[in-house]
């Protein structure tokens, strides 16, 4: 409220560092929660323009801050999963493509998706500095920051894309990665719309 009330250059500053602590508390949270996750999951028909949105909503101070525009299209789908752990991952996901963006470049971030037979394929698109082609492989590894996370100002965990991809595997959906350095990065979340995955 203070800051609310008060919005000047500190007060952003301050707002910024906090949106951070709560990343890296969330963050920690569902590492915990991450072995136990069917004690905890509620599979229901979710749209997933609703569920992008809410994510974009949760990072939308950051967004505005870093000038980043966001492009959303063809979201009019429906998956079977938890939105709770699905915005998760959506937030980890927009989080480092925020954190990887090129300065000197228009930045933007865009989402849309696509129906085959037996799927439905999120897209999340960004025109970031994209990885090196050999550090590809080992993105959802545990506490793998490469070249780009060891990147003085940048502060990587290596734990968000090892989340999500441990999450991803417990709902029974995919995740992959493509990305091409200084050009961008693409996460496909894809979703089985055939049956309901057994959870072990």
């Amino acid at each position: 409220m203070v800051i609310e009330n008060n919005k000047n250059q500190a007060t952003k500053s301050i707002n910024e560092e906090l949106d951070k602590i709560e990343n890296y508390v969330e963050q920690a949270l569902y590492y915990a929660k991450s072995n136990t996750i069917e004690k905890d999951y509620y599979i229901k028909k979710c749209m997933l323009k609703e569920m992008v949105n809410e994510s974009i909503k949760r990072n939308k101070n950051t967004l505005i801050q870093e000038k980043i525009r966001i492009d959303l299209h063809d979201l009019e789908n429906q998956v079977n999963t938890d939105s709770k752990w699905i915005n998760f991952i959506l937030n980890q996901i927009i989080q480092n493509s925020i954190k990887y963006m090129k300065k000197e470049t228009e930045k933007e971030i865009e989402i849309y998706s696509k129906k085959g037979i037996d799927k439905v394929i999120l897209y999340i698109t960004d025109n970031g500095i994209g990885i090196k082609e050999e550090e590809i492989k080992k993105v959802f590894d545990k506490g793998f920051t490469g070249t780009n996370g060891r990147m003085s100002n940048k502060k990587s965990t290596g734990i968000g894309l090892y989340l999500c991809k441990k999450l991803c595997d417990k709902l029974g959906i995919n995740i992959a990665l493509e990305s091409k350095e200084n050009e961008g990065t693409t996460v496909k979340i894809i979703f089985p719309q055939n049956s309901y995955t057994s959870f072990e």
